[in-house]
């Protein structure tokens, strides 16, 4: 703990309390459409403890309540989390030298606390912040899915105070400072419009797949004048 302090900021600690904080509400949305869906709470939880991912919990959730079944929920789900082989490949190293250490730390791994560790750049800052990250996300989503389950009852559309929208501002405050880069801002665009395309035609939760094709635009060469 004692070097995990000298290695973050007041400001790493900050970013991460807010994601976290985030993470709660959301959280407590899955457990509360969890609820009204009248998925066991056992499952609710084991979905929380074991998955770990809220676009793959959502999903997950929305095909049993449609009537799908556990094969169809958990194909949908690993379809989601796709997205987790690049991220696993771009911050592995940074995550721990020895496997089992990678092992908990793959747990983590979820959208915020990679966005969260690459914004810091390398070294042992990075790893601390991801560790920091990841395990206050984890905590915070948990609680958040119990309260929400524990409220389902009482608030038949938790939607309705947009609460869903939450985590995605949260991670677009994160990632802004990045964009100050012309390829990340390249990358961003091209992302975003992919995505956007993609939502008329795919299930929630597969375009951010699509969107992945920003990445081509990391290998277009800038323009001249224009910042590397």
């Amino acid at each position: 703990m004692r070097s995990l302090s000298r290695t973050l900021d007041r400001e790493d600690l900050r970013d991460a309390v807010a994601l976290a904080a985030a993470s709660a509400l959301v959280g407590a949305s899955f457990g509360a459409l969890a609820a009204t869906a009248q998925v066991p709470m056992a499952l609710t939880m084991a979905l929380s403890l074991l998955v770990f991912a809220g676009g793959a919990q959502f999903l997950a959730v929305a095909v049993v309540a449609a009537g799908g079944g556990a094969v169809a929920a958990v194909a949908a789900g690993l379809l989601l989390n796709a997205r987790h082989v690049p991220f696993g490949l771009a911050v592995g190293g940074n995550i721990a030298e020895r496997w089992p250490a990678r092992l908990l730390g793959a747990h983590l791994m979820v959208d915020e606390s990679v966005a969260f560790s690459q914004a810091r750049g390398g070294g042992t800052r990075s790893r601390s912040a991801y560790w920091l990250c990841g395990a206050l996300l984890f905590v915070a989503w948990n609680l958040g899915t119990v309260v929400g389950m524990l409220a389902g009852s009482a608030v038949p559309d938790p939607d309705a105070f947009g609460v869903d929208a939450a985590f995605p501002a949260a991670l677009l405050a994160l990632l802004l400072p990045s964009l100050r880069r012309a390829d990340a801002r390249r990358v961003g665009l091209l992302a975003a419009a992919a995505a956007l395309m993609a939502t008329p035609w795919l299930p929630a939760g597969l375009p951010v797949l699509v969107g992945l094709a920003g990445l081509f635009a990391a290998r277009v060469p800038a323009s001249r004048g224009s910042d590397a």
